[in-house]
């Protein structure tokens, strides 16, 4: 199936460093991503996807932000891989929320079956599939972010797992949430996130089945913003759809985005795709 997908515009390579922007075939649907290297010592961890591909008739605009740590080998891995396991999942026009969820929980097995070339690091992860221009569908893990503004109000449209949210669960699977002073809480003491790709040796104590949201694109909608942690720990939702509403070029404004938050000090990789609609 995947053999008939074709890229209408997609500027910038896979790399994960960099800008770029494109727009849908007919040219009303525009996006931009902009993606910095924040001031830890370690390569750059943050990966994007931002294309419109046609398939079976269907014009799909897939983005997403994947943000890893202890390495960049996952979200390397999910760059290449997460939208064609879900493409490829046989219910997909039929049941897209089964299929996204199949196709996460298959790619986070594949990620741990292969720990041996991919590291024993993990990855968040936050994909929205556009279905014709019409309906939206947001899947996530961990904190990376997708907002929509519908007539200027920002709506989240994924979920923050977070160890404070989830503790219950963990500590029902045996593991335990750290709240040490100065410190963000912890799954076992090391992860900032309750559910992520990867991460095997805490496997046992995440998860990894994606929260899932869907909506209309209606003539309200303006515009979609996906983010890595390094944007939403410095700004909220209203603030980045206000922003990003005022400047029409989406590259611009993600652009504009990363600088605000690299303003307010914010110290992590930032990688941002602002999708507008209208």
């Amino acid at each position: 199936m995947m053999e008939k997908l074709c890229c209408f515009q997609f500027v910038g390579g896979p790399t994960s460093y960099g800008s770029g922007k494109g727009k849908n075939h007919a040219g009303n649907i525009k996006f931009g991503f902009d993606l910095v290297k924040g001031k830890a010592n370690h390569p750059m961890e943050d990966y994007h996807v931002a294309r419109f591909v046609e398939l079976d008739d269907h014009e799909l605009g897939l983005f997403a932000i994947y943000d890893g740590h202890s390495g960049d080998r996952v979200p390397s891995y999910l760059q290449k891989h997460l939208f064609d396991n879900i493409l490829n999942e046989r219910e997909f026009w039929v049941d897209p929320k089964r299929s996204i969820s199949n196709a996460y929980e298959k790619t986070d097995e594949a990620i741990l079956s292969h720990e041996s070339d991919l590291g024993r690091g993990g990855s968040t992860s936050v994909t929205a599939v556009l279905i014709n221009g019409q309906r939206l569908w947001v899947a996530n893990l961990g904190d990376s972010r997708a907002v929509l503004s519908k007539g200027g109000e920002a709506i989240q449209m994924s979920t923050d797992h977070e160890p404070s949210t989830e503790r219950v669960s963990i500590e029902h699977k045996g593991g335990f949430v750290s709240n040490m002073p100065g410190d963000v809480p912890r799954v076992n003491g090391q992860l900032a996130v309750s559910r992520a790709f990867g991460d095997k040796s805490l496997k046992s104590h995440l998860r990894s089945d994606p929260a899932i949201h869907d909506t209309t694109v209606d003539n309200k909608t303006d515009l979609l913003v996906l983010a890595s942690d390094g944007l939403w720990k410095v700004m909220d939702n209203q603030e980045v759809v206000d922003i990003a509403r005022r400047i029409k070029d989406p590259q611009k404004a993600a652009k504009r985005l990363i600088a605000e938050a690299l303003k307010r000090e914010s110290k992590d990789d930032i990688s941002c795709v602002v999708v507008r609609f209208r």
